[in-house]
This record gives C-alpha cells, structure tokens and sequence, in this order.
C-alpha cells in the first residue's frame, strides 16, 4: 500500500529510527500525502526541522531515481517541515488496470495471514428479545468480522448467549407458575420476558418467592431433570427468534455457545486462582480478584452465597479461547457502559496468566436514541425490540421503492425494500462515530441525498445503469488507455480509488468502521460529480471506454466496500 511504500522509502534514507505519521491532508495544496518525519527528527536531534526536510527530500528523489520508481510527480518541503507527495497522473492511471484486474479481490490483503482474531459480539440473553443495543452490537461485529478477513486474519465470529445465571432461576420459576400465559407450544420471547417480568413484580409484594427463584437456580446448576428441560426450551425457542433477526441482517457465526458452556470450567478456575493467590476470599463467603495496582475495583467472581457469576464464566471463555485458537485479539463488541466492567475482565486474565492485556480489546458504542434524543422506545414507553426496528424500516424503505420506481413488480418491490431498509440501518449505524450515541433520524436514515446507506445504493444502481445504455461488452476493457483520463474530477477519482486497502486496514487496527463507510460515501460524491459535468456516453470512442473503465473501478470499491459493511447491492431501485 501506498502510504506504507512511502514510510519504507523514508526508513532507508534518515540517520535513525522514529515513529512517524503519513497523512492525507485536507488541502490540495499540501499534497496527496505529507509527513512530519523531519520535526521528530528534529527535535531527537536537535536541528532544523525545514533543513531535516530538505534533507530528506534530496535523499528521497536520488534513491527513487536510482531504483527507477515513478510515484510522485514532485516531493515538497513547507513550514514547519512537512514533506509533502503530490502523486503522478500517469502512476495513478496505471493502477486502475490493476483494480479491474483484480476485481472482487481488491482491497483483501495478507496482513493478518497466519493470525487468528476472535470476536465476541450480539450476545443477547435469552428468555428476553433482542433489543437495540444487541442490534448495535450485531452490526458492528459482523462488519468486523469482515474487514478481519478482507485483511487476512482467520476470523472467529462468537456469539456469546446470556444463557446462565440466577435470572434464569427466576424465569424457571415463573414458566412454572404461568405455564398457560407461556402457550405452551407456542411459547415466544415475548412471552417469556412477560412472565419473567410478571413474576418479578410478585418478588416485590412476596419476597419469599426471591429464595424459590434461587432454589429453581440451584436445582438447575446441579443438573436436575425438569428445570434442565425447561432451561433447553427456553433456550431453543429463543435462538429460534434470534435466527429470525440474524436471517435478515445475513449475520453468520463461527461458533454460538453462550455462557452456560463454561459453567463446567468455573470450579477449577475458583481452585487455581485460590492457589495462586490472585484471588482471596472474603469473610462473608464472596470471593475477588483484587485490583488495587491497577486502581481498578475488586473483580468479583463468586457471591458470599456460593452462586458463580459471569464474570467467571468470562474468565473461562478468554481461557477457553486462548487455549483452543491461540489468538492475536479477542474482541469485545459491547457497549459503553460496560467499560469499568471489561478493563476488570482483562486485568484479571492477565493475572492469571491466561493472556496478555494488549491482546484484549473491548470496541464499545453508545446507544441508540430518538429524534428527541431519548432511548428508542414506542409510545408507550417500552423498549422497541431488534425485529421491531428492521420490520418498520424495511416497511418505511418500501414506500421509497414504490416511489422511486412504481413498475417494479411486488416481489422486487420486497426483495429491494429489505436491501435499501437493512442497508440503510446498518450504514446508519457504521458511519458514526461507535462510541457516540446514535440519533436515530428515519428520514435521514432512509433519505436518497447525503451520507446514507439509500444513497450509496442508489449511487450503485445508476453507476449500473450507464453500463446498460453504453451498450459495452466488458472485454472492451482490455484495451482500454487509462492515459485519457486527465480531467480534474478523473484524476479525483483516481486519487480515491486507490486509497481502498489503506481504508480497509485502518478502519480494522483502529476498530473504526466509520472510515471506510465515510470513504465510500466521498467515492460516491465524486463519481456523481463526475458524472454529470464529464460526458461518457457521449464522449468520442476511445475516451468512452476509459471512463467506462474508470466508472467499472467504482463499481467494484463500492460492492466491495459495501459488503464489508454487511450491505448488499442490487442492480435495481
């Protein structure tokens, strides 16, 4: 990739090693990429940063000269001792060829090859529905997962279920007592977060129900035949919804084991730490993992009544991990509020021995709120569900169809609203900033103008549509003269083109999937330009196959950029 042939030709000509940046700068007039090697340098050593700039820049046009590489069209000192890279046109045509060659392919990399990353991401609990921050957590971890292997990594994709723990102690008792509000065989996550919730509200009147909920719990924990069987229904029937929602998202997982797969292993767990005395317990039964030197707060593992929490079954899961993938980074995609909790998580697994704190990475979000900038909830105040959101904006991304195009038949009609809708819910979601609250705006959401999902997609399909009444065989391609693309707005595009796998590779280092959706949205705006002040369709032979070329380029980042995201294309809208 550019910027880093750029760092490396750099390396080979400075007196010693520093770690320095390349930029894209905002301006034109700085250039196409700049630095600030020359005042680091400067201040290590002691000089000029403008003589250390110049310095650099001599050294860097001999080596380039000597080895024969044609990149820049001229390197640029400019105060305070910035270097900046103005490409050449001719380097940027050539690399065009490559794209279309490399089609499907461009932007996949091997930066990870040999590497194992497990991400930990959706995790709802069952017994309750997915909701919007399961939903945020979903898009977000799918979108990882796939930058992930688009740079080389072996991915494993863990959906970790809420499926244990003293809740379901609760929800055990309550399925016995309203085993007809349940329905029985037809018994749905709503119906269990009904229960669950009626029987908490007799918890309030009745406390002694608290204990027959902890003995359901207990009963359960020590494998007993009846609440087992109960727990797997629950369980199934709740997966069952899940699906429904991973279905229309096109979510896939490696593995889904959920919390109750390491209950097994907390014992041990408890015995070891004891023994290496990273963990104590307290007089009144509770035990801890203290966290003073990190100035971090007690991490509690079991309660003084002996019930394990899953704090420990986190623990068993990061050792579970490190044991069965050996990997780079587990990654966990939870939201904000969950900080304190998960910096106490990984400095627990690092006592332990089980794995090294930077090896551990917790990529939180903020939360989804309204037009008035409160939790997304219905009218009547309840808490709007993961199928609740993508059922309406799917009917909402209908009527747009329907408007747009009113002669598609009612089947392309649904198969077009559930792309535009699910793409736009989820670019909605990967354009912003992760860890900033999202403000959920449905006309903005699903509007054909701006920084959108609908607009990407549109922008795809008219893209699409000059091919039909261009009437070229793609074969025409391969003679193509990337030579004749010399507008400004070409050269633009050009320029962007090529900056793909940068994109791919720093929206996944620095777990900020907003930078390569904002990059396709500013491909998108230039390509757009482009094609209402240039004339393809109507520009002489030769030119018009090299701006076909230049258009098929786009093309190909934005479907590939696009399904990094988890959104689809289609050829109509």
């Amino acid at each position: 990739m550019l910027k880093e042939e750029i760092k490396n030709l750099i390396n080979t000509v400075i007196p010693i090693k520093v770690d320095f940046d390349i930029e894209e700068p905002e301006k034109e007039m700085h250039g196409d990429y700049a630095t600030n090697v020359a005042l680091i340098l400067a201040k290590q050593l002691k000089g000029d940063p403008i003589k250390f700039a110049q310095q650099i820049e001599v050294k860097l046009t001999r080596l380039m000269a000597k080895k024969g590489i044609s990149l820049f069209e001229k390197i640029e000192v400019a105060r305070p001792g910035f270097i900046n890279f103005f490409l050449k046109p001719e380097f940027l045509q050539s690399q065009l060829k490559e794209i279309l060659k490399e089609g499907d392919g461009y932007g996949k990399q091997e930066i990870g090859k040999g590497k194992t990353v497990v991400i930990d991401f959706s995790s709802p609990n069952i017994a309750k529905p997915m909701h919007v921050g399961h939903l945020r957590s979903t898009i977000i971890g799918q979108a990882l997962c796939n930058i992930y292997k688009a740079l080389g990594y072996n991915v494993i994709g863990d959906n970790h279920l809420g499926d244990w723990g003293t809740q379901f102690g609760i929800m055990i008792a309550a399925y016995k007592k309203y085993k007809s509000l349940l329905g029985g065989k037809k018994i749905t996550v709503e119906k269990m977060l009904e229960a669950y919730v009626k029987f908490n509200a007799e918890i309030e009147k009745k406390p002694e129900l608290q204990e027959v909920a902890r003995e359901e719990f207990r009963k359960l924990e020590q494998g007993d035949k009846e609440n087992r069987k109960i727990w797997k229904t629950l369980r199934k029937e709740s997966l069952k919804e899940f699906d429904k929602v991973y279905k229309l998202l096109g979510i896939n997982f490696n593995t889904i084991l959920g919390e109750s797969f390491y209950e097994k292993y907390s014992q041990k767990i408890i015995e070891k730490a004891l023994k290496k005395k990273v963990a104590i317990q307290n007089s009144d039964g509770s035990i801890i993992i203290p966290l003073d030197k990190f100035n971090l707060p007690p991490f509690l593992i079991q309660k003084s009544d002996g019930a394990t929490l899953y704090s420990l079954r986190d623990l068993a899961a990061i050792k579970y991990r490190v044991k069965k993938y050996d990997p780079e980074k587990i990654i966990y995609v939870v939201g904000n509020e969950q900080s304190l909790y998960f910096e106490q998580l990984f400095r627990a697994a690092e006592l332990l021995g089980y794995i090294s704190y930077d090896k551990l990475v917790h990529v939180k979000f903020g939360f989804v709120l309204d037009e008035n900038k409160k939790k997304l909830a219905t009218r009547a105040g309840r808490f709007i569900s993961a199928k609740e959101l993508i059922d309406k904006i799917i009917r909402l991304a209908e009527k747009v169809v329907k408007e747009k195009n009113p002669k598609l038949s009612k089947k392309e009609i649904k198969k077009i609203a559930e792309i535009v809708g699910i793409g736009a819910l989820k670019y909605a979601d990967l354009s912003q900033n992760r860890q900033t609250n999202i403000v959920f705006d449905w006309k903005k959401v699903l509007s054909l103008e701006g920084n959108s999902g609908p607009y990407l997609l549109y922008s795809y399909v008219r893209l699409k549509s000059i091919f039909k009444k261009a009437k070229v065989k793609k074969s025409s391609f391969r003679k193509f003269d990337p030579g004749l693309l010399i507008e400004d707005e070409e050269i633009e595009i050009l320029k962007e083109l090529i900056k793909f796998p940068e994109k791919i590779e720093e929206a996944g280092i620095k777990f900020q999937i907003n930078l390569l959706a904002n990059y396709l949205y500013k491909l998108a705006s230039l390509v757009n330009v482009f094609y209402e002040q240039i004339p393809v369709i109507k520009a002489e032979k030769d030119l018009k196959i090299s701006r076909l070329a230049l258009i098929s380029a786009v093309l190909i980042v934005l479907q590939n950029g696009l399904n990094l995201l988890g959104i689809e294309t289609s050829d109509k809208m």
